[in-house]
């Protein structure tokens, strides 16, 4: 990349994540968004016009009645995001897959086939699966203590990335004057031996336009900061100040530097909310309605996840906070951790927690086109971020942000105009990984291939099927 300019992540989260529980009201959005796949495709194009570096699926794997509207009922990622593949053609596709609950061939083989359909856009985002019931639907009595979490987890993706490695670039010759369709010597089984996984290899796919699919990884523990440190080269985050975005922002990029790592090719991509009107009254008066419209109870109910799902409406609201810190130990630990701290600091008790909360949720990126922009362009200069995440409401919504906030942006050269690549690396600017076999042959091993890979063979355009509405949506851990 010539220069510096602010990535984009569209999060599509169908008829409503955490705390939007009454987003499925919305008009312009489908009940049934979260398993319409118009709805997403639809969604896509709209970002891809507005040169968005990439859509991102979130996923998990248990539920309960209390779970969030989008969670109850919807597509899994890459099933979905293959679909979108073949009506888009330039922006990045990213879906969450779990170490926990896979085997590195399976995953290897899948990411490595959307890597395909799409010409080079694959991305993963690396979760260790925070929802400790999940156990029981993979025939286990009790989730993965943390330390195997994220052992598993590193292990797994250094699986993968071995795997994609199976073939290098020119190991499909296919002359059929010379009658040799494939180079043998050009393939390489893994034979893999480790604490987790035993895999043999090779992966029974050729090496893509961008080399390997985009590690992406989210997570807040010091485990999970450690595991982005070490493998991810895009992290997904929350940023409720400049300070703290900042702070995160620094950490990451010194963790990757210490291990090696050049800290330039750790992007940094927290969600942000956006509440865009034509002035900053405006705008706060559309978010306060937003606030005032979410539910205490779902809100009280929602609580229970980082704890393990745990149920709070057995409590007296006005009592102090239960000690139940524990609950969180093999499921969302740190953000189970920092709500007790919360409520221990401050003396709260359990309704006190649920308003403390909510209130929190009112978001730095309202206002006018021109103060948002402004704001996101200082958090930008100011090293908070790389990127940002913009959680997707209904259409018109979005159109706020793409046709008044952008413009200013791109005008000022925050953003860029065009796509300067046919894979997400190309965009995000990334180089792409060496084969390892092939950079061994070389007197000197090149550390990586050029960032820019050549014109891709990404599936034609097709038109999007009719489509009369839109999301909301919200990052989540």
């Amino acid at each position: 990349m010539s220069s510096r300019t602010l990535k984009l992540g569209a999060v599509l989260l169908g008829v409503g994540g955490p705390g939007q529980h009454n987003t499925w009201l919305d008009p312009e959005i489908p009940v049934d968004a979260s398993v319409d796949i118009a709805w997403y495709i639809a969604r896509a194009q709209e970002a891809e016009a507005a040169k968005f570096d990439l859509v991102f699926i979130v996923d998990s794997q248990f539920i309960t009645a209390d779970s969030p509207n989008h969670y109850l009922s919807r597509l899994e990622p890459l099933t979905l995001l293959s679909a979108v593949a073949v009506h888009t053609r330039h922006i990045g596709l990213v879906g969450t897959l779990t170490t926990s609950y896979n085997e590195p061939f399976n995953i290897a083989r899948r990411l490595y086939s959307l890597d395909h359909i799409s010409g080079g856009r694959a991305g993963w985002n690396v979760v260790t699966s925070g929802d400790a019931g999940t156990a029981g639907n993979y025939s286990r009595d009790e989730h993965y203590d943390y330390a195997t979490r994220y052992g598993r987890a590193l292990e797994h993706v250094r699986v993968a990335q071995g795997l994609w490695d199976s073939y290098e670039a020119d190991a499909f010759p296919r002359d059929r004057e010379s009658g040799v369709f494939f180079d043998p010597t050009k393939q390489h089984a893994l034979d893999h031996k480790g604490e987790y996984f035993s895999v043999v290899g090779p992966l029974n796919l050729e090496r893509s336009p961008q080399g390997q699919p985009v590690i992406f990884q989210a997570g807040d523990s010091e485990e999970g900061r450690d595991l982005g440190a070490t493998i991810a080269e895009v992290i997904f985050t929350h940023a409720p100040t400049l300070e703290r975005a900042r702070a995160f922002r620094t950490e990451l990029r010194e963790r990757a530097a210490a291990k090696g790592r050049d800290p330039e090719e750790v992007l940094i991509l927290p969600g942000i909310s956006l509440i865009i009107a034509d002035t900053d009254e405006q705008a706060r008066a559309k978010e306060d309605a937003r606030l005032g419209g979410k539910s205490f109870e779902r809100a009280l109910k929602e609580l229970g996840r980082p704890f393990g799902w745990h149920d709070f409406t057995q409590y007296d609201l006005d009592a102090p906070f239960p000690d139940v810190a524990h609950l969180g130990e093999r499921s969302f630990r740190t953000h189970a951790e920092a709500i007790t701290k919360l409520a221990r600091d401050n003396d709260f008790t359990l309704r006190q927690v649920v308003e403390h909360l909510s209130a929190a949720a009112r978001s730095p990126f309202v206002g006018s086109p021109q103060t948002v922009a402004d704001t996101i362009q200082h958090w930008f200069e100011e090293g908070a971020f790389d990127g940002i995440n913009v959680t997707v409401n209904a259409p018109s919504e979005f159109a706020l942000f793409t046709d008044q906030v952008l413009p200013i942006l791109r005008e000022r050269g925050v953003v860029r105009s065009e796509y300067e690549s046919s894979t997400l690396r190309g965009n995000l600017g990334l180089p792409i990984p060496a084969n390892r076999h092939t950079a061994a042959r070389r007197p000197v091993a090149d550390s990586a291939e050029p960032a820019e890979p050549t014109e891709s063979t990404a599936p034609a355009e097709t038109s999007a099927p009719a489509e009369t509405a839109a999301p909301a949506a919200v990052l989540v851990p």
